[in-house]
């Protein structure tokens, strides 16, 4: 067994200025959705009616854009006092979900999904959703070492955009997913797009919590992963959304994810749900008067407390609510055959391209890792002193390998592109390899850690010649009970290595402290 020195040692061998840049990245490029889920949208779209698509499309924009407005009036009638412990809203009880409503749990949801809707949904909007879901369960699958999910909750699940990203990612771990959707249309889109897919894992769907806490054992109700991606922001009721949040964080064995638009909206309602939970995880440690790290409980029972993974490095008060700033985040994709013939542009052409915004937090329960911290232990030379070192040899040119024969540069000439193929026309497997789902111990190495020593690159980075900027969300304290918001400035002179990191990183990375 590792003693406390040896991991100590072990993580100062891992960390160095070439090594960090590797852990540190957790963005993607331009996503390309998949050949498969490609195919599927084109399948599905050609058995529907698709007469006034465009219509459609514009009636379910209306309709996001009234979803989003009832959320600010929303936000704005919130006190933080109700978010922070709804038990003091005068009654003293829980809240509870009626069971007479229309909500995925009961409530009034914000738009209704018919055919039309559903139709419109496939075609615009499931493409983003899925490079979003992707791009926050990639960085999930990066940071936790050896994570492999066998039972996953996908809380409104609509048409399936989270399950073919997770299907993506974990494609043989899962061995059970659990669907929870109230819309039927949905239920039947969702159906229609993995009919053809092969080596699926079982699938059982539902049009409530309580419907789903009904049918499965009690040994049963914790799952390994809880998704609830794009949902929150359609239960118009605040009580309804906590009391929601509070069953699905029950139902959590380990990891919870919650993903909601990269509006002001959509971010507060992320910031709500991420203090809900950790308050609520404090006050039942206060009461039970146990350690954080469940020692003392049963194997079958969840460890006490919660810690955010992602994005936020601690798990104090959100520093961007006195900024006037909110967090979120961005996902490049190509856009889909689809998406390109429905969406309207404002003017010009449309690009072969879009970028969703989302908000998120990734919450994991147990105590946060108290590791060191990545730039522990390491030095970095200046510009100056780099050049102190040179070696005057490697300073001498040698002119005649500057000038090639004839015959020598005809060999050099290059060679004509091939571009009959693509890469977005190669078909893919159905299943990937039992292969690809293991993580290489190479990879493994270059992980960040789950503790508080990484900050996260909020907003775009700003390069100006050898001078880069950038804000960061990061902790202030080494156990990552508090945050502060801070603008970074790196110079190459004062730190080539860092500089070199920093022209690298983008929006959504991690920056080492």
């Amino acid at each position: 067994m590792s003693t406390p020195s040896s991991i100590q040692q072990s993580l100062q061998r891992l960390f160095t200025p070439e090594t960090l840049r590797s852990a540190a990245k957790q963005t993607l490029g331009c996503h390309v959705i998949p050949v498969r889920l490609r195919r599927a949208i084109k399948t599905y779209l050609k058995e529907q009616e698709i007469v006034n698509m465009k219509r459609k499309v514009l009636r379910l924009t209306e309709s996001f854009r009234a979803v989003k407005e009832a959320n600010r009036l929303l936000a704005s009638l919130t006190g933080k006092e109700l978010v922070e412990d709804p038990l003091r809203e005068g009654t003293g009880k829980r809240w509870k979900v009626g069971s007479v409503g229309v909500g995925v749990g009961g409530g009034d949801v914000g738009v209704l999904y018919g055919e039309d809707e559903v139709g419109a949904y496939v075609a615009t909007r499931m493409p983003a959703v899925y490079a979003a879901c992707y791009r926050v369960l990639r960085e999930v699958k990066k940071r936790v070492s050896r994570f492999s999910p066998a039972s996953v909750l996908d809380f409104g699940s609509g048409t399936g955009s989270a399950f073919w990203a997770l299907r993506e990612l974990w494609p043989n771990s899962i061995e059970k997913i659990n669907l929870v959707e109230p819309s039927h249309s949905m239920q039947r889109a969702g159906q229609n797009l993995v009919q053809d897919a092969k080596k699926l894992p079982l699938i059982s769907s539902y049009g409530s919590i309580q419907a789903l806490s009904r049918d499965i054992s009690k040994s049963e109700r914790r799952h390994d992963l809880v998704v609830a991606s794009y949902v929150l922001g359609e239960i118009q009721s605040l009580k309804d959304r906590i009391t929601i949040v509070r069953q699905l964080w029950d139902l959590t064995g380990d990891i919870l994810v919650l993903v909601e638009p990269g509006t002001p909206e959509g971010s507060n309602i992320i910031s709500q749900m991420r203090s809900h939970i950790l308050w609520m995880e404090k006050r039942k440690c206060r009461k039970q008067d146990k350690p954080l790290d469940g020692a003392s409980q049963g194997a079958d029972a969840p460890k006490n407390g919660a810690f955010v993974l992602a994005p936020c490095p601690h798990d104090g008060p959100c520093p961007l609510q006195k900024s006037g700033k909110y967090c979120h985040f961005v996902q490049r994709l190509q856009r889909t055959s689809s998406q390109r013939i429905y969406k309207r542009s404002k003017g010009g052409a449309l690009r072969g391209y879009e970028d969703e915004k989302f908000s998120y937090v990734v919450l994991k329960r147990g105590k946060r890792p108290q590791e060191s911290w990545p730039l522990d232990g390491i030095k970095f030379e200046t510009l100056k002193e780099l050049h102190a070192k040179r070696d005057p040899a490697e300073l001498e040119i040698d002119y005649e390998d500057q000038f090639t024969t004839e015959s020598e540069g005809d060999d050099e000439l290059p060679q004509e592109e091939d571009r009959s193929m693509y890469d977005s026309d190669i078909p893919e497997p159905d299943a990937t390899t039992e292969s690809e789902d293991v993580v290489d111990d190479e990879e493994e190495e270059l992980q960040a850690g789950l503790g508080s020593g990484w900050g996260r690159i909020v907003f775009p980075v700003q390069k100006a010649g050898k001078r880069i900027e950038f804000d960061v969300c990061r902790s202030s304290k080494r156990d990552g009970s508090e945050g502060s918001f801070n603008h970074i400035v790196v110079t190459q002179s004062k730190n080539p290595a860092l500089h070199r990191q920093a022209r690298k990183s983008r929006w959504g990375d991690l920056w080492p402290f």
